[in-house]
């Protein structure tokens, strides 16, 4: 799939938004972020493929933190899985990172390329990843995500990610809320992951 490049222009022209801004590490960031959830929603079945992507997660500030806080070393490779609006991939990259930010859905692809826009990291890779049918290329030294084991159909899907885009010698670095799923991804993990 070829990286997303929108303009500005044409992304304020689809879009109602607001402006969210977080800072990190003394650092300032700017998002937009969904004005209204509607056309987001189906309306038919509210719960089907629920718009997660449109908020930013307690979960995805505590990466994004940890990862500004790595050393950088310009060899390796982060592949965000599940980017959403795409704040651990902002702030990962401006902190001197390389970053490979991905999403599935098309509306959480253009927020996440708008907002590496106007953070103003034009060059940052963000392509479009199904979980159940991936095509990205390549190992990454890490894989990172937050937020990303919300429903158990998805480990099967996330177990074969891993195995698939993970180096020998590569790191998973996941952040979640402490919940039922978020603990049993980690006791499913632990056959096969040494987890810390």
């Amino acid at each position: 799939m070829p990286t997303l490049k929108p303009t500005l222009t044409s992304f304020k022209e689809r879009y109602k938004t607001d402006i969210t801004r977080i800072t990190i590490r003394d650092r300032d960031f700017s998002f937009f972020v969904p004005e209204f959830l509607d056309s987001f929603i189906d309306q038919e079945d509210l719960f089907h493929n629920f718009p997660l992507w449109t908020k930013i997660w307690e979960a995805s500030i505590i990466l994004a933190d940890y990862l500004a806080g790595l050393e950088v070393e310009p060899e390796k490779i982060f592949l965000e899985i599940g980017c959403g609006l795409g704040l651990v991939g902002i702030v990962a990259s401006s902190f001197g990172h390389r970053v490979t930010m991905t999403e599935y859905n098309q509306d959480a692809l253009s927020f996440a390329s708008a907002n590496a826009l106007l953070n103003n990291l034009p060059g940052l890779e963000i392509k479009e990843l199904e979980w159940n049918r991936p095509q990205v290329k390549g190992t990454f030294d890490y894989i990172v995500g937050s937020e990303i084991t919300y429903k158990e159909n998805n480990f099967q899907p996330l177990l074969k990610l891993f195995k698939t885009f993970l180096r020998d010698d590569g790191e998973i670095i996941i952040a979640n809320g402490i919940r039922k799923t978020s603990m049993e991804f980690i006791r499913r993990m632990s056959d096969m992951f040494h987890i810390k």
